[in-house]
């Protein structure tokens, strides 16, 4: 069994700043990418930046020089630093992770339980 657990959301003026983390436990050999997605009221999903296993980062255009993606392998740990936030990145936020269990060799996506972000003055 797998879990990746979030924490970090509230509620936050425009400008501020949030710290978003997203812990895996349980079961599992290996941890390959890790990211976050963001669902808004009425609006698309979409990924919000993505950090491999080698640290290599990528963002979705809306929020490069604003969010930082980083993961602590020690921790199993993905964070995703909010700053300069504005009121269109108010979404629901859910990280995910490829991992592999220990009794499989294939990966498996995995996701948390999501944590509400509101910016809001």
């Amino acid at each position: 069994q797998v879990q990746l657990v979030e924490s970090g959301g509230g509620l936050v003026q425009p400008g501020g700043s949030l710290r978003l983390s997203c812990a895996a436990s349980g079961s599992f050999s290996g941890i390959a990418t890790m990211g976050w997605y963001r669902q808004a009221p009425g609006k698309q999903r979409e990924l919000v930046a993505t950090i491999t296993s080698g640290e290599v980062t990528n963002y979705i255009d809306s929020v490069k020089g604003r969010f930082t993606i980083s993961r602590d392998n020690a921790k199993n740990t993905v964070y995703l630093q909010m700053n300069s936030l504005k009121p269109d990145d108010t979404a629901v936020y859910y990280c995910y992770g490829n991992i592999q269990r220990g009794d499989l060799r294939s990966f498996n996506t995995f996701w948390g339980q999501g944590t509400q972000v509101t910016v809001s003055s």
